[in-house]
């Protein structure tokens, strides 16, 4: 009776991108020994040509070349949207701390220094595939989940996002209709408040006439954080919510309401024409009826609710 071959398993490819022929010679053996399969560019040119028709799921770069060096073509494949996560190992004879710090400022994300050990090479690559295919998958899972998230560097540079995100800051309704994008000082704003309170990172933008309520959730890797959009409800609507969820009274929801917002007592006093006084007697309550101790872990308790 016949029986079904399992697929053989798949080979991860490897682009060695170096202009000496005896380092080209010497990795393509020993990763087609170790099971890869490896792709070849001489410069930095051929290789940004080479990714536009095969995506590797690592590069080998050496830093210095003729032409277009190692730095410069990394910093322009991290440019395609489609492979900000595409691990680069840099190899190279410099060993000042600049030229390592520069290749990580790049994109890199590790550094060999030539002469290659061949076996501590291998061991590095392995491990960053294994990174690299567990935050694929992780973005996957979160594309299919119908999530509004989205990614950012430390820099607030937007990394990827979600179908759904992705509708939202393109300001349309198409998934595939202008690039998305932030207002610039949101990102600097949720970062702010991310460093003063990581629990009540959250801040309102406008895109496309939409008001998006945006919060930030978790940190994915060294240089990766992850937010979430939502379309705001109306303050009327938020303090509702505020007042079923935790009892406070109408007027009690609006001061934590604009202390989830981070307003001080002064400009929350000024918004809802009271005396910064008042503001805290009123705060004195919420945090008795919330069960906290102070304005932070307040705003935080607010964000929560208004996020479900």
């Amino acid at each position: 009776m016949p029986t079904l071959e399992s697929p053989a398993p798949r080979r991860d490819t490897v682009l060695v991108v170096d202009d000496t022929p005896d380092t080209l010679n010497l990795l393509t053996d020993t990763l087609d020994h170790a099971g890869f399969t490896v792709l070849i560019a001489t410069d930095g040119q051929a290789a940004l040509d080479l990714v536009e028709h095969v995506t590797p799921d690592l590069v080998l770069m050496d830093a210095l070349m003729p032409g277009i060096d190692g730095f410069e073509t990394c910093k322009r494949l991290k440019r395609d949207k489609l492979l900000p996560h595409l691990p680069v190992i840099f190899m190279t004879g410099l060993s000042e701390a600049e030229h390592v710090v520069e290749g990580l400022a790049s994109g890199g994300v590790d550094y060999v220094r030539k002469p290659i050990v061949l076996v501590e090479l291998l061991a590095r690559i392995r491990v960053h595939l294994g990174n690299a295919r567990l935050a694929n998958e992780t973005h996957a899972a979160l594309d299919a989940s119908g999530r509004f998230l989205f990614a950012t560097d430390r820099l607030g540079r937007l990394l990827w996002c979600t179908p759904k995100a992705r509708q939202l800051l393109s300001g349309a309704d198409s998934a595939r209709s202008a690039e998305p994008s932030l207002p610039a000082d949101a990102i600097e704003q949720l970062l702010r408040l991310r460093r003063a309170d990581p629990q009540a990172a959250r801040c309102v933008v406008t895109v496309g006439g939409r008001r998006l309520d945006c919060s930030f959730l978790s940190t994915l890797g060294s240089d990766e954080l992850l937010f979430r959009l939502a379309e705001t409800a109306s303050p009327d609507q938020e303090q509702s919510a505020l007042q079923r969820a935790h009892g406070v009274t109408a007027r009690e929801a609006e001061v934590l309401l604009w202390v989830s917002r981070g307003k001080p007592n002064r400009d929350i006093g000024e918004i809802l024409n009271i005396s910064p006084r008042t503001v805290n007697k009123h705060l004195e309550q919420v945090f008795v009826k919330l069960g906290v101790e102070n304005r932070a872990a307040a705003a935080a308790v607010a964000v929560r609710t208004l996020s479900r």
